[in-house]
């Protein structure tokens, strides 16, 4: 577990200026700095539920930039850098996501993005940060620089747990700011060291949250949820995925929540069929199906049929190799395939024509306030209609309402999970429950 250095927190006066996108700075007039809009939004976005994620963009390459320039010109590089920034995220990102941006005196610019998601998963912080990258590259050729500059990014997100405010961020800024300069940092060695403890010791907790008829509300299914070591910063699932994934170690993971489920499928006795996520980054891997099959021997008498393979929507399936021959040998063998998030991940639709899944799941930004919001109940009978013309199941996620629930029940939705219904807890507490 990272410790929090309290000389360099109280530091955190000296922070650059805010920098805000086009649409927000009315909000935040010069006096305002004083109150830091940045803990004031961030808690904001707390209060609504979501997670916050700070995303810092370091310059790789900045000692040779200031061999190469001298003071003065190096600080307008900086400020356009800045400037142009800027306009990319505001131009590229939904402004209600938005944060802040935020610039740390040429140690890197922070993006501070608002999470809209309650439950377990990885969001889509690789595909945002290249889409960034790439737009920043376009930017970049109009500017005549004998250095250009050479963007590394690391991301991290703001832990709840930590009562102060300006602590919690400022510790997301260093850990993020520790993965992107890799190696550089005693940050980024202690969570691989970290990560390296909990892979080889498998160190983590499943939670089963019941995925629900919404007729008759019987239990039909448990998707598994991933908890980090008790009482450190990796218990909450966003931390450990999201350092998993920048220290490659997110694969041996994903295999280890695998096994983990066929243990308490076989310890519990557990009889209704079970949904586990997966990266599409896990499922393309050329040994997946030969270590999903070892597993599956090791728990014999497990049935392929009761296993969903949850493919988390908001990765692209893109460039990978032995994805889509993967899930036809996972099927084969008796797996189903469901695509997790669809609404709000990356090219929905054309991953559900690519995969053909058996299960599609509305996610949560779909569903919720869909009882005040007609646009959004027009969304999900649009989703039903593409799911019944693919012969798929469709499970609505994050119920949190009865009126929620009531609008799935005139729409004629198979399968539901969320609060309204049941929270995340063990096996064995969903066995007894049903007893």
């Amino acid at each position: 577990m990272v410790h929090v250095d309290v000389k360099k927190i109280k530091s955190l006066k000296s922070w650059g200026k805010i920098i805000f996108p086009a649409s927000k700075l009315k909000y935040y007039p010069p006096q305002f700095i004083l109150r830091d809009p940045v803990q004031q939004n961030v808690k904001a976005s707390f209060q609504k539920g979501n997670e916050v994620a700070v995303i810092v963009f370091s310059i790789k390459n900045m000692a040779i930039m200031k061999r190469g320039m001298d003071t003065t010109v190096l600080k307008d590089v900086w400020k356009e850098m800045k400037k142009t920034f800027q306009s990319v995220v505001t131009k590229e990102l939904p402004s209600e996501q938005i944060v802040a941006v935020r610039d740390y005196h040429q140690d890197g610019i922070a993006l501070f993005l608002s999470i809209d998601h309650k439950v377990d998963y990885i969001p889509n912080m690789d595909s945002t940060i290249q889409l960034i990258l790439e737009k920043l590259k376009e930017e970049e050729k109009h500017n005549q620089l004998l250095v250009r500059p050479i963007l590394s990014t690391g991301y991290m997100f703001i832990d709840k747990q930590i009562d102060i405010l300006p602590d919690a961020i400022y510790l997301a800024y260093q850990q993020a700011l520790a993965m992107a300069q890799k190696g550089f940092k005693s940050e980024f060695n202690e969570m691989t060291i970290a990560l390296g403890k909990i892979v080889a010791n498998k160190d983590i907790r499943l939670l089963a949250q019941p995925i629900m008829d919404v007729e008759t509300n019987a239990v039909k299914a448990c998707e598994m949820l991933t908890r980090g070591p008790l009482g450190t910063s990796l218990e909450n699932p966003l931390q450990l995925f999201s350092v998993a994934r920048q220290t490659n170690h997110l694969y041996d993971l994903e295999m280890i929540v695998l096994e983990k489920t066929l243990e308490q499928i076989k310890l519990t006795t557990w009889k209704y069929d079970i949904f586990i996520n997966f990266t599409p980054p896990t499922i393309g891997n050329q040994h997946f199906v030969k270590d999903l099959k070892k597993l599956m021997n090791k728990y014999k008498g497990i049935s392929p049929s009761r296993i969903t393979i949850e493919v988390t929507e908001r990765d692209s399936i893109e460039g990978l190799v032995y994805f889509i021959s993967n899930l036809k040998l996972l099927r084969q063998i008796g797996f189903r395939v469901a695509v997790d998030d669809t609404g709000a991940g990356y090219a929905s639709l054309n991953s559900i024509s690519e995969i053909m899944p058996d299960i599609i799941k509305i996610d949560r930004s779909v569903i919720q306030n869909i009882d005040k919001n007609s646009v959004k109940e027009s969304m999900l009978k649009g989703l039903l209609l593409i799911a019944k013309e693919v012969g798929s199941v469709v499970v609505a996620e994050g119920i949190e309402s009865a009126e929620e629930a009531l609008v799935l029940s005139r729409n004629k939705v198979d399968l539901a999970q969320g609060y309204f219904y049941a929270r995340p807890t063990s096996l064995s507490n969903n066995l007894q429950t049903l007893a």
